[in-house]
């Protein structure tokens, strides 16, 4: 039953196709042999559209054909234009990292020049050679020596004025400077803004310690910023020395850190002028 239902129909849409395809034929036709205007005027109202149709049913492949190869074209495109842009992105990034460098150069050589510019008037600049750390002892070599009038207790400090250590040996052309976390360091210092005086002891470790400090009640506490003091007669008295990262535990400037330092030529009075 079924069978027959689908035969009709398909023999019915056959007719159909075969009718429409007449139609243009017999259109020709009367328009050759019989040319009767008004007949061609109203079978035109059929036979066109129908034509239409008919074209656009043949030509859909086609058609379909040319709008894929369109947006394969285009996608295309799309492709090497987005290829333009991320080789011109990595470009653009490139010359920022580059850039950035430049600046963070430039900044460090102008806070390095502005240092060198505002140096106390009996100074030295210096480049730090090699450093020596072993069994305790924390030292480095400088560039300079007797020859540039650098003698054993003078205070070395780096380009951003902090202490980094004391000359305690000098040839003609270089010198030897004790660092802060060397066992042998103690040197006095205070608690910045305040009199409370205490000394800071080398242990050849990475963090020396405060041992000791004038004022019974004062509670030492991280973040505490110390500067010397020169009530031992060793260093001028002002010079900022680290920070406090607990009770006792002094963070400092280490030796292989350094790259320039230099060196204050003080007088008698451990006093230095800018």
């Amino acid at each position: 039953m079924g069978q027959t239902k689908l035969s009709s129909k398909l023999r019915t849409i056959i007719k159909s196709a075969a009718a429409a395809a007449v139609l243009p034929v017999l259109f020709i036709y009367i328009m050759i042999a019989k040319p009767d205007y008004s007949l061609m005027n109203g079978l035109a109202h059929v036979v066109l559209p129908v034509a239409n149709w008919i074209g656009d049913v043949i030509t859909w492949p086609l058609r379909a054909v040319g709008v894929a190869a369109d947006n394969i074209r285009e996608l295309s495109n799309l492709r090497d234009e987005n290829i333009r842009l991320r080789h011109a992105l990595d470009d653009a990034l490139r010359n920022k990292n580059a850039c950035d460098v430049a600046i963070a150069e430039n900044q460090k050589l102008a806070s390095e020049l502005d240092v060198v510019q505002n140096l106390p008037r009996e100074s030295v600049v210096a480049d730090v050679m090699y450093d020596n750390t072993a069994f305790n002892h924390s030292t480095f070599f400088i560039s300079k020596g007797a020859d540039d009038d650098i003698e054993p207790g003078m205070v070395v400090i780096a380009v951003d004025g902090t202490l980094v250590g004391i000359i305690i040996d000098s040839g003609p052309h270089f010198s030897r400077v004790r660092a802060l976390t060397d066992s042998d360091t103690n040197i006095a210092v205070r608690i910045a803004g305040s009199e409370v005086y205490g000394f800071l002891h080398g242990n050849g470790s990475d963090v020396p310690t405060m041992g000791f400090f004038s004022d019974p009640e004062f509670q030492p506490s991280a973040g505490v910023k110390l500067v010397t003091s020169n009530i031992s007669g060793v260093v001028p008295n002002g010079i900022y020395v680290g920070e406090m990262i607990n009770e006792s535990d002094v963070s400092v400037r280490q030796p292989d850190t350094l790259s320039r330092v230099i060196v204050l030529l003080f007088d008698n009075e451990n006093k230095y002028e800018k």
